[in-house]
């Protein structure tokens, strides 16, 4: 809501007056149609003084009581949705009112010129109830406007017999008056209301998008059924935290969560530098796809590049009680298929052979190490040095020929050479 003030330019005390009946479990939705109507009538209430005061100086106190009364039942509506936060009771209220005394203050002038055309006031309550609730119930609304407007045109002549004693001049400003000040105050709280529901919107996306990459959230929002593609060729890279449970034993939750919320955030921000998309987290596992949802050649490359940068980062990272951490990453490259599951709390997964040797090439791995599989090394040979691992027995493949990612062949100048560097099988 302090967004909201700021992009409206609302001042302090008239954002304050907005949340007035809203409850914290709101929706965005929710708190839009409570702090237009409140705000809605606030504005009305204060426009009325105008119409009070000089009705009163004309002389005409019949006229000026009909505004007073709105003012006097607007205050105690106000009060009792403060107090209650009861919002049909408010909005039914006040929209009765809206439609209502407009045409009771026209009759009572002596019809549309005496008045100044200030029925105009009652075209609120179909806006209102069109902003506010459904559009059936405006619907209604417009028709009781409508079926007003008919009956006073029928009246207006013999109405017209006996006007309020005002000059042509005052009957003309408050003709523009009621023109202009309709309009305006329509416009503003239509403006607000969009206003509201756009950033309501902004922040649902910014929401879909932590969970759904930005091209899949859009063939999502344009509709499409099932998203399910097929790629030739992706790098998938499964990381996780080594030991980490028997260091979250040893936190309090809050502090469980906070350093899992540095390590993530680091990483995402990584995957992010490099045009990676992270699928999810599992636990204190982390998964990310190169090639996905868009193609790119270079997707080993920089998933390898990736894997790099999340083992020197976690070393960064410091822990409640100093014990440092390590990861365990497993990258593979090959055929995935990837797609939206669910209805409701939906994501984005893969599923492949590729998917789960890089998980198993994880696991198998051991603390500090970047294990890959033959065709990732063979990929990334030419550009990156690797160590010899040899076949590994992998659960469900048999005896798998892996290789340990150390460094890009540009940082090598970087390292201490080593034996294993300089002879890696081709």
């Amino acid at each position: 809501m302090i967004e909201i003030r700021l992009r409206l330019g609302l001042p302090r005390w008239a954002e304050r007056l907005s949340r007035a009946g809203t409850l914290p479990g709101d929706s965005e939705d929710l708190r839009a149609r409570k702090s237009t109507l409140v705000l809605a009538v606030a504005a009305i209430t204060a426009l009325s003084t105008v119409w009070v005061t000089t009705y009163a100086a004309l002389g005409h106190y019949a006229a000026a009581a009909i505004p007073l009364a709105y003012q006097m039942a607007s205050i105690l509506s106000l009060a009792a949705f403060h107090r209650f936060k009861r919002l049909p009771a408010l909005r039914s209220s006040q929209l009765f009112l809206f439609v209502l005394l407009p045409f009771l203050l026209q009759w009572t002038l002596g019809g549309f010129v005496a008045s100044g055309a200030v029925m105009l006031w009652a075209v609120l309550a179909p806006f209102g109830a069109l902003m506010l609730s459904s559009r059936r119930e405006a619907l209604g609304w417009l028709g009781m406007y409508v079926v007003l407007t008919i009956i006073s045109g029928a009246w207006d002549s013999r109405l017209a017999e006996d006007p309020a004693q005002a000059s042509s001049v005052v009957s003309a400003v408050f003709f523009v008056l009621n023109v202009v000040v309709v309009s305006a105050t329509a416009f503003f709280l239509l403006q607000y209301f969009i206003r509201h529901l756009e950033f309501e919107r902004a922040r649902s996306n910014r929401l879909l998008l932590n969970i759904l990459p930005e091209a899949i959230a859009e063939r999502l929002k344009a509709g499409e059924g099932v998203i399910a593609d097929g790629f030739d060729e992706a790098t998938v890279l499964f990381a996780d935290i080594v030991g980490f449970t028997p260091l979250a034993a040893a936190l309090a939750p809050r502090d469980v969560v906070l350093l899992l919320d540095d390590v993530f955030s680091r990483f995402d921000a990584l995957a992010k530098e490099h045009g990676l998309e992270k699928i999810k987290t599992l636990g204190d596992g982390y998964l990310v796809v190169g090639g996905i949802p868009t193609p790119r050649p270079d997707h080993a490359d920089a998933i390898a590049d990736l894997a790099l940068d999340l083992r020197d980062t976690i070393g960064e990272v410091e822990t409640p009680i100093g014990k440092p951490l390590a990861i365990r990453i497993g990258i593979d490259s090959g055929p995935i298929v990837a797609g939206v599951i669910g209805t409701t709390k939906f994501g984005y997964d893969l599923w492949g052979d590729t998917v789960n040797t890089a998980s198993r090439m994880q696991s198998h791995a051991t603390p500090g190490d970047i294990q890959v599989t033959d065709r990732v090394f063979r990929q990334l040979r030419d550009r990156y040095l690797f160590e010899h691992r040899g076949l590994t027995d992998v659960k469900g493949k048999g005896h798998v020929e892996t290789h340990l990612l150390v460094a890009r062949m540009n940082d090598m100048g970087q390292h201490q050479p080593t034996e294993a560097w300089a002879d890696v099988p081709g």
